[in-house]
Formats: structure tokens, C-alpha cells, sequence
């Protein structure tokens, strides 16, 4: 657990390091991006779990995706200046995801364990489990949205 923590923890100042360099606005459209494409591919597991022809193949693919975005350290794209602005649209970050870091800190880490563990579980190719883990990581992305994400 340590060991994944200094590993996230380096992603992240690394990615801090290159993201400086990064104007506000695409920052925005970089967050926006990750998070709109991460919803696909949730909807194309979603889609096999309750279409009734599953493809282990289609789901191992979507949750690669939604694992490798989760662990790419987005968390530097919200970089100061970047809370009020236009990327693609306006954003929709709340300014307490600039100052309640512990909180985003423990549902960014749920989240990066549920979208790992998804991973993992699109890999057996068990419907039935898919979709249950699909169910959790649906409420860690619902956490973020309910305390972080202004609603339309």
C-alpha cells in the first residue's frame, strides 16, 4: 500500500512539473477529455453487462481505459487558475476541490482502487462480477460528483 502511494505520489509531482507549463484552459479541456472519455467506456461495460451478450474482449479493453486514465495523475491538471474558466464547456469543478484536499484525496484514492479492481475483474470475464464492480466504481465516480462537481 506504501509502495503504490510513493508511486502515485511521484506520478503526481511529475506530472505537477509538466503541467506547469500547461495554460489554463487546455488544462480544462485535458480534465474534460479524461472524464468524458472514462464515461464511454463505462457506458460500453455497462452495454455487455446488461445487453445480454457480454464480450470479455470489448470489457477488458473499457477498463483498461477507465484504469490507465484513473492512474495518469489528472489530479495536476487542476492547477491554479483553472477553477472558473472555459475548457470545452465551462467547468464544473467546486472550489472545495482546491481546499478540502483531504477528503479529495481519500475519494481520488477510492476511485483509483475501484477502476484497478476493474481491471482486474474484466479480466475473468465474469458477467456477474463485471457488473457488480461496475456498481463500485459508479459510486466512487458519484462521490467525486456529489461533493466536487457543480450540478446543471
Amino acid at each position: 500500500m506504501k509502495t503504490k502511494f510513493l508511486l502515485s505520489l511521484i506520478a503526481v509531482l511529475i506530472a505537477g512539473s509538466a503541467s506547469a507549463q500547461v495554460k489554463p484552459e487546455d488544462a480544462i479541456k485535458y480534465r474534460q477529455s479524461g472524464y468524458g472519455f472514462m464515461a464511454w467506456n463505462m457506458g460500453r461495460i455497462k452495454t455487455n453487462v446488461e445487453g445480454g451478450n457480454f464480450n470479455k474482449e470489448e470489457v477488458i479493453k473499457a477498463a483498461t481505459a477507465i484504469q490507465a486514465i484513473a492512474n495518469s495523475g489528472m489530479g495536476a491538471l487542476y492547477l491554479p487558475g483553472t477553477d472558473k474558466g472555459k475548457g470545452w464547456e465551462e467547468t464544473r469543478a467546486k472550489p472545495a476541490i482546491w481546499t478540502d484536499k483531504e477528503k479529495l484525496g481519500k475519494i481520488a484514492m477510492d476511485f483509483n482502487k475501484e477502476a484497478n479492481e476493474m481491471a482486474k475483474v474484466a479480466a475473468t470475464g465474469d458477467a456477474a462480477a463485471v457488473g457488480a464492480q461496475l456498481g463500485k466504481l459508479g459510486a466512487s465516480c458519484k462521490a467525486c460528483h456529489d461533493d466536487f462537481r457543480i450540478k446543471h
